[in-house]
């Protein structure tokens, strides 16, 4: 099986604690891994435990039936699993993946645009990475009042940093836009393109 974010979640979850769906589920949103996995469709992460069952990684530990509640499936980690847990964990720790999120392919392509629809358009996203900084800042202080370990909020303060150097980036380029230093001329883009093919 290949390594997933979820995988990885759903491993590292019931190395804690044997666990059924619902509770694993309940625990990335309590912890704020919903942040950097995607479990929005509940339907992922159903598909993600059939595989890592399928591949030895995972096991039933029971099944119990509740007259108010359907039938719930509890999974542990079988040895396998803690393997791979510490394999996918450092491979991923190491290794530079091309990721391709929406944003650069966006930014490729903004030639399309009018240079002030570009100005507005990176101004609103700089108000929300602004907005994303301050829930960060208020979630930092809040596992401050708690005394959690560093270890347990890493994420968030890497999330933390790549925000506040989005920021800074999103500023310098909507200044420029704003001023009229960066300007471009979409019939003379195309040229060019028409001229390279």
């Amino acid at each position: 099986m290949r390594s997933s974010p979820l995988g990885l979640t759903v491993l590292s979850l019931l190395h804690m604690q044997p666990l059924h769906p619902y509770g694993i589920q309940r625990l990335i949103k309590q912890w704020g891994k919903d942040q950097v996995v995607n479990v929005s469709q509940r339907a992922s992460l159903y598909r993600t435990i059939d595989r890592l069952l399928d591949a030895g990684l995972i096991a039933v530990r029971e099944t119990s039936r509740d007259q108010q509640y359907p039938e719930r499936t509890v999974y542990e980690v079988t040895d396998a699993g803690r393997t791979t847990t510490r394999v996918w964990l450092r491979e991923m720790l190491v290794a530079t993946r091309s990721e391709y999120p929406e944003f650069p392919a966006a930014l490729s392509f903004t030639m399309m645009l009018l240079p002030q629809e570009v100005e507005a358009d990176l101004a609103a996203r700089a108000t929300q990475v602004r907005a994303q900084l301050a829930e960060l800042e208020a979630s930092a202080e809040q596992s401050r009042q708690l005394a959690l370990p560093r270890i347990t909020v890493l994420e968030d303060e890497y999330r933390r940093a790549v925000l506040t150097a989005e920021l800074e980036w999103l500023d310098a380029v909507t200044a420029d836009l704003r001023s009229g230093a960066f300007t471009w001329d979409f019939d003379t883009l195309a040229a060019l393109a028409r001229a390279a093919s």
